[in-house]
């Protein structure tokens, strides 16, 4: 639609920096994913099959996910940061046909390839294919994109078109496949209306497109007829350049880069026009109240909006800019369309409002995937009565506006009392010194668990141990105050800027039966 309307309209921006700039015009674009979606069919790839694709944000990965929407075949997006077995487990898992990769990470699934015995081709584009390849395995998708027919395919079935299996971030163990059979429309144009979206508007990727957040942005923008700027590696001044270069309105982000990016020196920032920036979207982890007032400071104010959601449940909340600072924690309002509901441990609906009144969020809505691929029972098991869960705690106060405490499997129970990791995290990161901070409980012979805190401080600070109680003794009572600190110089994340706390949490517990 957007091909006939406007064919010379720029649809994607790969800037690499300097003269290495690719585009595609609406009318490209169409031609090319109409090309690979049949190469793709050409090996016999039909509606409902699933294609795993890998490799850093490119325009490559624009035209395999709207070729991919073409020919109704479910993409599976492989994170590119994984280790050859977690490839091989997330592409074998999928029951993916074949895979269509970055030449940069072809020689990885050239290692799994007897790994991954379902995947009958591998597509290798943007670069050579890697020495010693099988011509009638790894194939130059490139150069058949450019010989394949532009004659458009037969339509897909309506509930495949857009499908997707996205394997969560794996912060709590092996990762767990969510399928979606189909966009979600009608949700999409009622959140869209809400923040106010616009066909002039600039999408650019802050983040991996293989996490559902960047990725189902894009699409709307595409939806739009927008215009996406993709940034292959994320670098701040980077960020700021392509915002000023092509007028960027739009994006979604994880606090971890907008962090990066305020915290540049005042005279870098001063380089930059930012005044274009119109929606930012907050998400994928929650973003302390401390980075949105610097946000406002460097950013137009109007532009900061937050929602709250999940790989499996979609988007749940909306916190609308005029109520960032006045709302400190909250995530919002629930979405148009969304219902949300507590539950308590007993399975009983938690009346009343206020952080006294804690439970399990449960989410009715059409943004909610459709299964958990070939692990139905861990869908029924976050299932009660047609509402469904990804284990956040949470406690709505009088206006509506909903708090997420924390994810279940990470609450600390001290002494008997519960304790929410993300209050005493948002707590810390208010002291200056502090860039970021995880916190999760460990053993205690006396109190079954103990507050721990893994801290990253500022470069050229002197803060330490005495310095980071002071400051939560003022900030948080007396029982969520850190008992013991650990300093490092960066927190291990996912690639969507979800910090592992298994990871920091895992040798504390190694000798143990259970991790609480």
């Amino acid at each position: 639609m957007h091909a006939q309307a406007h064919p010379d309209k720029l649809a994607v921006v790969d800037d690499r920096g300097g003269d290495d700039v690719r585009t595609l015009t609406w009318a490209e674009l169409d031609d090319r994913a109409t090309r690979l979606a049949n190469v793709l069919a050409s090996h016999g790839a039909k509606s409902g099959d699933k294609i795993a694709w890998c490799g850093p944000n490119s325009m490559g990965i624009v035209v395999f996910l709207d070729a991919a929407r073409k020919l109704g075949v479910t993409g599976v997006p492989v994170n590119y940061r994984f280790a050859d077995e977690e490839a091989a487990y997330v592409t074998d898992h999928s029951d993916a046909i074949a895979v269509f990769v970055d030449a940069e990470l072809a020689p990885m699934f050239q290692r799994i390839r007897a790994e991954i015995p379902k995947v009958t081709t591998a597509y290798v584009f943007g670069g050579s294919l890697p020495d010693g390849s099988d011509p009638n395995w790894m194939i130059d998708a490139d150069a058949a994109i450019a010989a394949a027919p532009a004659d458009d395919v037969p339509e897909p079935e309506a509930e495949l078109a857009g499908s997707t299996i996205i394997y969560t971030s794996g912060t709590t163990g092996k990762p767990k496949g969510a399928l979606r059979k189909a966009v979600n429309l009608e949700g999409a144009m009622a959140l869209v209306q809400a923040i106010g979206y616009r066909p002039d508007d600039v999408y650019l990727t802050t983040g991996p497109l293989y996490h559902s957040g960047p990725g189902g942005f894009m699409g709307i923008a595409q939806l739009f007829g927008q215009t996406v700027v993709v940034q292959r590696k994320f670098d701040a001044e980077d960020w700021l350049r392509l915002v000023q270069t092509y007028g960027c309105s739009s994006t979604f982000s994880a606090p971890t880069p907008i962090r990066m990016i305020t915290n540049l020196d005042e005279e870098i920032l001063a380089r930059y026009d930012r005044s274009s920036m119109r929606v930012m979207i907050a998400n994928a982890a929650p973003w302390s109240f401390a980075l949105k007032q610097r946000y406002v400071e460097v950013f137009p104010p109007e532009s900061l909006f937050e929602v709250y959601g999940s790989t499996e449940l979609g988007v749940n909340t909306l916190l609308r800019p005029e109520d960032q600072l006045r709302k400190p924690g909250s995530c919002g309002q629930p979405a148009p369309g969304v219902e949300i509901r507590l539950f308590d441990d007993d399975g009983n609906v938690v009346e009343g409002t206020g952080p006294e009144h804690t439970g399990e969020l449960f989410v009715r809505s059409s943004s909610v995937f459709d299964d958990y691929y070939k692990q139905h029972d861990k869908y029924l098991d976050d299932q009660r009565d047609g509402w469904q869960t990804v284990g956040d705690i949470a406690y709505v106060d009088d206006e509506g506006f909903v708090y997420i405490c924390d994810r279940k499997k990470d609450m600390i129970i001290s002494g008997g009392v519960n304790i929410y990791p993300a209050e005493i995290e948002a707590a810390l990161e208010h002291h200056p010194d502090i860039y970021e901070a995880a916190v999760f409980g460990i053993p205690s012979d006396e109190w079954g668990e103990a507050v721990h805190a893994v801290v990253v401080k500022r470069p050229g600070s002197s803060l330490d141990d005495a310095g980071v109680v002071a400051h939560a003794r003022a900030h948080l009572a007396g029982y969520k105050v850190p008992r013991s600190i650990a300093w490092l110089d960066e927190l291990p994340k996912t690639g969507s800027g979800k910090i592992l706390k298994r990871e920091l949490r895992a040798p504390f517990w190694a000798d143990r039966t259970a991790n609480v």
